[in-house]
């Protein structure tokens, strides 16, 4: 072979050398700004706010939603997160991703937005495949109808105990175990007793056992499970302090507040030996 011809077999051999790895590297380029793509459209679509951050706190990368809780743009990729301005009322951003890519321990808040919404924010540590740290993930998720639906929802129980506070008519509130969830001021007063002696006790312990009556137990065990309510259940018994009482009961599950489930009102009155003359006088039994 004449050196001619060695030298460009050398030249020919390096040609398609060069071009296979061209090929091979643009593929790999693809494949990479492909997953790029994909992670980015995943992270869209999730309409979830999130900021990457990388191990200076700098910006690696955001999501569209991210621009709910901050100014940020398109040329804000590789600034630190101290020079962005928060939509946040919320000044421990910085801080606090400082202290979770120090400890490594996931940090969670509820933070609330300039705009009046509210948002459950997450802090965790960005780990490669390699299992190393590479900054840090924050993501920040919309809870303001959640939390709107608290604060009604709160509302809501507060002008319950108000209203049920106002009623002369004693009132327990229990459990499903028929514990005593709540009481109002009037069964206080009918039965001379403070709420560390009633709350958290079961009924048929209250009152030295007072009110543990088989018919009772009975309704509120079996029958309350089946049905929304009881009517006019009649309890004659003397209780420690106060003497003998005869009471009419009325109960009722307590279902259209989710967190009012498996709960029972107990409500009662007294019949006083003034109720019976009237009952009597107007059945014609008394002239």
């Amino acid at each position: 072979m004449s050196p001619r011809d060695l030298v460009w077999r050398v030249k020919s051999a390096y040609t398609n050398l060069f071009s296979l790895y061209s090929h091979r590297s643009a593929a790999g380029v693809d494949a990479l700004e492909n997953a790029s793509d994909d992670l980015q459209n995943l992270l869209n679509s999730t309409e979830v706010a999130t900021i990457v951050l990388d191990n200076e706190l700098r910006i690696k990368r955001f999501t569209s939603a991210a621009t709910r809780v901050s100014n940020l743009i398109v040329v804000d990729v590789g600034r630190p997160l101290s020079d962005i301005v928060s939509k946040l009322a919320y000044d421990r951003m910085v801080e606090d991703a400082r202290d979770v890519l120090r400890k490594l321990v996931m940090r969670e808040r509820e933070v609330r937005a300039s705009d009046g919404g509210w948002f459950f924010m997450r802090i965790v540590p960005y780990r490669t495949s390699k299992n190393l740290i590479d900054g840090l993930v924050l993501t920040f998720l919309d809870i303001t109808k959640l939390k709107d639906a608290e604060r009604t929802s709160q509302a809501a129980r507060r002008l319950a105990e108000s209203i049920v506070e106002t009623l002369r008519e004693p009132l327990l509130i229990l459990d499903e175990q028929l514990r005593v969830v709540s009481a109002n001021q009037s069964f206080y007063r009918a039965f001379r007793l403070t709420p560390r002696e009633v709350e958290q006790q079961l009924l048929y312990h209250l009152c030295n056992g007072a009110w543990n009556n088989s018919d009772l137990r009975s309704l509120l065990e079996e029958v309350l499970p089946d049905r929304t309510s009881f009517r006019d259940f009649i309890l004659d018994n003397a209780f420690p302090q106060v003497g003998r009482k005869k009471l009419v009961l009325n109960g009722r599950r307590l279902e259209q507040d989710a967190a009012m489930a498996g709960r029972i009102l107990l409500a009662m009155g007294e019949i006083t030996d003034r109720d019976v003359v009237a009952e009597a006088k107007g059945m014609g039994r008394i002239a």
